[in-house]
């Protein structure tokens, strides 16, 4: 497949390098030679310097036997022109990153649907909707949701005081009939674990459970997180992101938000109709205290550096603050986390990469989720004809070693299975897997 990439900074970067293990003929354009030059000596992409919004550039790309445009740069309407260009160009299907949260509306996707813009994604709406997921269920640093909530993934860390700390998976997997779940991941420092019964739980394990949603709370009590509901969320920077943010948990949440700058604090006042406006330093530890840090369930931190959203989160999580999430450039910062004591970082680039990915994936893929510092992927398959999935028990399909089946969903049907289970055309299959064996799931699964 043919995958022209417009734009080489993080989020071009990080969707070729998904698709390094796809084998795709990727073109990466960009205007900065600097970037290209990096990319095309850390990844197997042939590199374009030039505007992608050129229709000669677009022609040098070869633009018209794409199958997908992926417009990924910074500049909103570079990424929208290049876009209905390549798509009257001749490209099959066309994606492009916008940051005017007015363009996802239907009726404004709709309109650039008729221009040439197959679909629109937002880095900072997605992840000011994952820290509202992770609000929500703040004893856990990760919470997806498959099929509209039908399965949940949740992923929470394993301290002294838990239940589990020195006992095997097999001892979680004998709760399956009271509670249905199923451990997926570990993440143990920076590496990555695939549980088999027989694996030991330890102090500071970062474990991802598959759960139904009605099950969500009891994992809680298994691991033995104390129970916590989030009223007052403090943010600090008044970002895009943290404008984003404090507009998803304003309806729900008494929110705090501190911005330094007093232009920026009016504009924020004209957009937030709930949320409490303080001009200030928010590296002044002192100013927090006096506006209420101490009595905070939650302290995001979405300033635009990466190192005083990490130090502004550990100094909340040392004032008692239950769940801290802190927003970081670095892709690599993200494998650290529960390391250092931020219950989560996240990267919005990385965010919208994983979202788009599924749109070049070769198998009937559902969706698809990466997990913040885990190298692995959680991929929802569906069973589309009568092949050897559905003929064999998964016990004896021969299944990637680095791969596990989490959970299925059967009609309104959501199941764990076991060794002796077997597919049903239809069915959707939520899968955890490390790279190596992503292509041997597509075969399996196409």
């Amino acid at each position: 497949m043919k995958i022209v990439i417009a734009g080489a900074g993080d989020v071009g970067f990080h969707l070729a390098e998904l698709l390094s293990f796809e084998n795709q003929d990727i073109i990466l354009v960009d205007a900065n030679q600097d970037v290209l030059d990096y990319a095309a000596t850390h990844l197997d992409v042939m590199t374009i310097k030039g505007d992608s919004s050129s229709i000669d550039v677009l022609e040098q790309a070869d633009v018209e036997r794409a199958k997908l445009v992926l417009a990924v740069t910074t500049s909103e309407k570079t990424n929208l022109i290049t876009a209905i260009l390549a798509k009257k160009l001749g490209a099959k299907q066309t994606i492009a990153r916008v940051n005017n949260p007015e363009y996802l509306s239907e009726n404004q996707r709709l309109l650039f649907n008729e221009l040439g813009v197959d679909s629109l994604f937002s880095p900072v709406q997605l992840a000011a909707e994952e820290i509202y997921r992770l609000v929500k269920q703040c004893s856990f640093t990760d919470i997806f949701d498959f099929e509209e909530g039908k399965v949940n993934l949740a992923g929470i860390t394993i301290d002294e005081s838990s239940m589990v700390v020195n006992k095997p998976i097999l001892e979680i997997n004998k709760l399956q009939d009271r509670v249905n779940l199923r451990p997926i991941a570990i993440l143990r420092g920076h590496r990555t674990i695939i549980p088999r019964g027989d694996t030991v739980l330890r102090k500071n394990d970062h474990i991802y459970f598959i759960t139904m949603k009605e099950n969500i709370e009891e994992v809680v009590g298994i691991v033995g997180k104390p129970a916590v509901k989030v009223k007052n969320v403090m943010i600090i920077g008044g970002t895009d992101m943290g404008l984003a943010t404090a507009k998803r948990l304003e309806k729900f949440y008494n929110v705090t938000l501190i911005e330094k700058d007093k232009q920026r604090c009016k504009e924020l006042s004209d957009q937030l109709a709930e949320t409490l406006i303080i001009k200030g330093d928010f590296s002044n530890i002192q100013l927090l205290e006096e506006e209420g840090l101490n009595h905070m369930d939650a302290f995001i931190a979405v300033t635009d550096n990466s190192e005083v959203n990490i130090i502004a989160s550990l100094t909340a999580k040392n004032h008692g603050v239950y769940k801290t999430i802190a927003q970081v450039e670095n892709k690599e910062y993200t494998h650290i986390s529960q390391n250092i004591g931020v219950d989560t970082l996240i990267n919005k680039k990385i965010i919208a990469a994983n979202n788009i990915f599924r749109f070049v994936r070769k198998g009937r893929v559902e969706a698809i989720t990466s997990l913040h510092g885990v190298d692995a992927e959680i991929i929802e398959y569906i069973v589309h004809k009568e092949n050897q999935l559905t003929r064999k028990p998964l016990k004896d399909l021969h299944f990637p070693k680095t791969a596990l089946i989490g959970s299925v969903i059967r009609g309104n049907e959501s199941l764990i299975p076991n060794g002796e289970f077997q597919l049903n055309v239809h069915d959707k299959v939520i899968v955890f897997a490390l790279p190596e064996a992503i292509g041997k799931l597509e075969q399996l699964f196409r």
